[in-house]
């Protein structure tokens, strides 16, 4: 099949033979054999007139995705698959998917496709039991959702025996398209099947994700392995989680025996999403939860020395883009100081960062700067990042997002 192809400038190819996925605006040079839209598949070559790639075309910054690289390839219901089910493969060999009523703990909840850790820029699928929530961020795979959902039922249906029968795909796009006149064009829904939410698993824990009207596709799986370290530390502790939304930290210090665990955030529906997970896995009333619906920045400042002795601050993106990283920074510096200023003696504070416009080297001086200013010693004891099933193409650094530290403070 023929595309219209993109011609770069001479040495713009650089990044392309690195396998770098993505072509900026500014190293096209000529488009020719026709005039792509917004989403349309288009075939890159380089000054010499050679082949580099496959990708979603782009009117903005980043004018290309790239699907495949080296020679011209057919971008169909077949290719969808392939990448599926090596992402599917992958997911398995790392003991990710274990269904309920097998030998090891079950966790039925993680990431298949991770944008352009699976190759697949522009496209999210989490995979929560037997349903699929599917995410465009390109228009290119927006107009190719169909045959993804197609391709994820046919992959699945490869695989009897790994993980349970994947019943339906739903499509939640509306927020995540890049213009509004795109996202205008979205429609959530399911694109095959019906199912309703019920609990999931994750590492023998329970939830309920909610896709409908959930942030994100629903839960926040990115945060498991870092959920499943702080369990590590939680015993007998009085513990803070701070911006808790859904609860996922409170649920693992409960269940890894915290004397007290206070849910912190200003929103009522995320306390409610938190109650009902702490309510699904140890009763109605669990005495040793608390819940506060308060602003965390004015709790912080307020709340008294020495009242917990574990924090964990898991903010939402203070920048999604460098215009407001000043702000952002001054953000992450004014929680971590008033939570090093205010944690008891051999405290622990969980500390992170989910922007992507904020380097790892700008968050670890935003926390060192509250370290300082607070005047307590204060050492690192991990360094956190995003779990193996959201996976960065090392080629696309850029994909390293979620930053975390442990930091132990005397």
């Amino acid at each position: 099949m023929s595309y219209p192809k993109i011609h770069l400038y001479p040495r713009k190819e650089e990044s392309l033979l690195r396998f770098h996925p993505w072509v900026f605006s500014g190293a096209i040079a000529s488009i020719t054999d026709g005039k792509p839209q917004d989403g349309d598949l288009v075939e890159v070559l380089d000054a010499r007139g050679s082949t580099l790639g496959i990708g979603h075309y782009a009117a903005g910054s980043i004018a290309v995705r790239m699907l495949s690289f080296g020679r011209s390839e057919q971008i169909g219901r077949d290719f969808f698959r392939d990448r599926l089910r090596a992402a599917l493969e992958l997911r398995a060999s790392m003991g990710l998917i274990r269904p309920e009523g097998g030998p090891a703990t079950p966790n039925t909840v993680y990431r298949l496709i991770h944008g352009e850790g699976d190759s697949l820029p522009g496209l999210i699928v989490d995979i929560y039991g037997d349903t699929a929530v599917m995410q465009a961020h390109s228009m290119g795979m927006h107009y190719s959702r169909e045959l993804i959902a197609e391709a994820l039922m046919e992959t699945y249906s490869e695989a009897p025996g790994l993980t349970p029968p994947l019943q339906a795909v739903y499509y939640k796009s509306e927020t995540t398209l890049p213009t509004r006149d795109m996202r205008e064009l979205a429609e959530d829904g399911f694109l095959i099947g019906h199912t309703e939410a019920s609990h999931v698993w994750e590492n023998g824990l329970k939830f309920i994700p909610d896709w409908l009207k959930g942030q994100k596709t629903g839960f926040f799986i990115d945060q498991r392995d870092n959920r499943s370290l702080l369990a590590l530390y939680a015993d007998g502790r009085r513990v803070l989680n701070a911006f808790c939304y859904t609860g996922g930290f409170s649920v693992y210090a409960l269940a890894s025996g915290a004397e007290r665990v206070d849910s912190l955030d200003s929103s009522g529906k995320a306390m409610y999403l938190t109650e009902q997970h702490v309510a699904l896995n140890f009763g109605a009333d669990c005495p040793r939860h608390h819940s506060i619906t308060q602003d965390a920045f004015d709790y912080l400042e307020q709340m008294p020395e020495g009242a917990y002795d574990l924090i964990i601050l898991d903010p939402p993106a203070f920048a999604k883009h460098r215009k407001v990283l000043r702000n952002a920074l001054i953000g992450y510096r004014r929680i971590n100081s008033q939570a090093f200023r205010k944690i008891a003696p051999g405290g622990i504070v969980f500390t992170f960062s989910c922007s992507q416009a904020v380097s790892k080297e700008e968050f670890r001086l935003a926390v060192f700067t509250a370290a300082a200013s607070s005047g307590r010693r204060v050492r690192i004891l991990h360094q956190l990042t995003q779990p193996v099933d959201h996976p960065i193409n090392i080629y696309h650094p850029e994909g390293e997002y979620l930053k975390g530290l442990v930091l132990y403070v005397e």
